[in-house]
């Protein structure tokens, strides 16, 4: 039975049921999440590589930069990736369509109040899931077959962000999917979401870290992953499992004991003679 009624028939004009309007909306994602990727990304990198006036440059948490043929590798792979988020959100899509999900286009369905506690949730549900789904994927048998793809990018750059396996990408969408199966979320909130999701990932991934020195003890920030804490993920292998923030690592103690010196050396606040590698 539908958990919802399938109020969302005035947002879709066309039965995605069909295997034509199906198609021609996922190939309209594909293109939106493609730009997206295209249009974020490419900003980060000229912002932190080309622009002639970079006063982050000093901020590079590994000091060799990828060169050119890891980031083709990495546009591929994520130029794929995005087919396949793509072809989720489609589905997503179809499944709100028939008021199979929990999505609300109506702002007098719930108090005012519940789209921030709902976005909120979501990243947090989020955050939760990946965990575990990271951890997962890091057992041996599994990363050779999956995630290995993404850990090929030993040292990372905004290009790494959306650079999955087929697989990988396909699980990492379908959280989303079971996600706004049970929890009622707005559209936009939705659309919020996704947002935060690009921008915290490119960050993660960008091989600089942006944020300020001693952001890390800071009551917010010593929650929250930046470039530092992801890169030392993609050097051990074995800790930093998290997407948003840091709180399974430091719970369940996967979180890299040099993760403190290394962000203090990088943001300036420790003598680079005595550099981590």
């Amino acid at each position: 039975m539908p958990l919802v009624a399938p109020e969302s028939q005035v947002m879709l004009q066309y039965n995605l049921a069909d295997p034509l309007p199906f198609f021609a909306l996922a190939m309209t994602l594909f293109a939106i999440v493609a730009l997206r990727y295209f249009s974020v990304v490419g900003f980060f990198y000229l912002l932190l590589n080309v622009f002639p006036i970079n006063a982050l440059i000093h901020r590079r948490v590994q000091p060799l930069p990828p060169g050119y043929r890891q980031r083709w590798r990495e546009v591929r792979w994520s130029v794929i990736s995005s087919l396949i988020f793509s072809l989720v959100a489609t589905s997503i899509a179809a499944l709100w369509q028939q008021g199979y999900t929990a999505i609300y286009n109506d702002f007098g369905q719930y108090p005012w109040w519940w789209l921030p506690v709902s976005l909120v949730a979501a990243v947090l549900v989020h955050d939760t899931c990946y965990y575990w789904l990271h951890r997962w994927m890091h057992r041996p048998g599994i990363y050779r077959v999956i995630h290995r793809v993404h850990h090929e990018s030993r040292v990372t750059s905004v290009w790494t962000s959306f650079s999955f396996h087929p697989v990988e990408s396909l699980l990492q969408a379908s959280i989303v999917l079971l996600i706004v199966l049970f929890l009622p979320l707005h559209y936009l909130t939705i659309l919020a979401w996704l947002a935060f999701m690009t921008l915290t990932s490119t960050v993660n991934h960008c091989n600089v870290e942006v944020y300020p020195q001693n952001f890390y003890r800071h009551w917010i920030g010593k929650w929250l992953i930046g470039a530092t804490h992801h890169s030392l993920h993609h050097k051990q292998f074995r800790s930093n499992f998290g997407l948003y923030f840091t709180f399974w690592d430091k719970w369940l103690g996967t979180e890299s004991s040099l993760y403190e010196d290394k962000v203090r050396e990088v943001t300036g606040l420790k003598d680079r003679s005595e550099r981590l590698t």
